[in-house]
C-alpha cells in the first residue's frame, strides 16, 4: 500500500510561504495562486523562493484553496514530502507489511487512541490480546545541518508539543506499557536520522530519556514519485 496521486502532481514554482498553512506559487503556464501548505513547521530548507513545488489538485471546487502542495523539491530530482497529514497513513501501510519487524507480531491496528490524559497516533494489537504496544509518529522532512551528508534532523524548529509526546510515551511506559516512537523520513536522500540538538535540545534531551526508559525507537524512509509515496526501508536513528 502507498499513497497514491490521482490525478498526478502538477508542477509550479514557489513564491512565498506564509501563515504557515498558505503559499504563493507560479504554474508553468505563469498563472499565479495561493495554495494550502499542509505543514505547520518551519519546513526549513524547503521553502526557499524560485524552489520547485509538486501540487495535487483537490478537484474540489467548494475548498477555498483548491491545490494542495505535496512535495518540495530542494535539489534537482530530490523529492521531500511535506504533507504531515500523510505520514500516519504512509506508517499504517508499512506495518501492515512488517516493515518494522520488532512490530510485526501485532496484527489489529488502531489510530487515534486515547489513554489517560494521552492521545497517541497508534494502539497495536494481537488478535489473540496478549500484546500491545502504544506507538506515536513524526515527520521528518529536514536534512542537513548537521556537517553530515545523508542525515536528517527532527524538530525544524522548538516543538513543545513534539517533547511532551515523548514524556507521555516515557509515563506509559513506566505504568508498564509497551510504548514506540517512528520517524516517517519522508525523502530518499538520508540514511541516518538524529535528533536536531542545535534547533530544539530540550527535545533532544527527552529523546535521550526516553530511550533510556525504554521507548523503542525507530525510522522509516520514503520511496517519492510525483505519483506514488511509499514507506521501504529502515533508517537508522542516531542518538547522543
Amino acid at each position: 500500500m502507498s499513497l497514491v496521486f490521482d490525478p498526478p502532481l502538477v508542477p509550479a514554482r514557489l513564491i512565498k510561504r506564509y501563515k504557515r498553512f498558505l503559499a504563493d506559487v507560479r504554474f508553468e503556464n505563469g498563472k499565479e495562486l495561493t495554495v494550502h501548505c499542509p505543514n505547520t513547521g518551519s519546513m526549513l530548507g524547503l521553502n526557499m523562493p524560485g524552489m520547485r513545488v509538486w501540487l495535487r489538485d483537490t478537484q474540489n471546487p467548494s475548498r477555498k484553496y483548491r491545490w494542495s502542495w505535496e512535495l518540495a523539491e530542494p535539489a534537482e530530482g530530490c523529492l521531500v514530502g511535506i504533507n504531515t497529514g500523510q505520514s500516519n497513513g504512509l506508517v499504517k501501510a508499512a506495518l501492515q507489511i512488517g516493515l518494522i519487524p520488532e512490530l510485526a507480531v501485532f496484527d489489529v491496528i488502531r489510530r487515534e487512541v486515547s489513554q489517560g490524559n494521552s492521545r497517541l497516533d497508534f494502539f497495536l494489537t494481537t488478535s489473540r490480546g496478549d500484546e500491545s504496544c502504544f506507538l506515536e509518529v513524526k515527520n521528518v522532512t529536514t536534512a542537513g545541518g548537521t556537517g553530515e551528508p545523508g542525515m536528517a534532523v527532527f524538530p525544524d524548529a522548538v516543538s513543545e508539543r513534539a517533547s511532551r509526546h515523548l514524556r507521555e510515551l516515557i509515563e506509559l511506559k513506566r505504568e508498564g506499557h509497551r510504548c514506540g516512537l517512528v520517524y516517517c523520513v519522508q525523502r530518499e536522500d538520508v540514511d541516518v536520522v538524529c535528533p536536531a540538538v542545535n534547533i530544539d535540545p530540550v527535545y533532544a534531551q527527552t529523546l535521550e530519556l526516553a530511550r533510556e526508559s525504554g521507548v523503542e525507537i525507530y525510522a522509516l524512509g520514503a520511496t517519492l514519485s510525483t505519483s506514488e509515496v511509499r514507506l521501504t526501508r529502515s533508517v537508522e536513528v542516531r542518538l547522543g
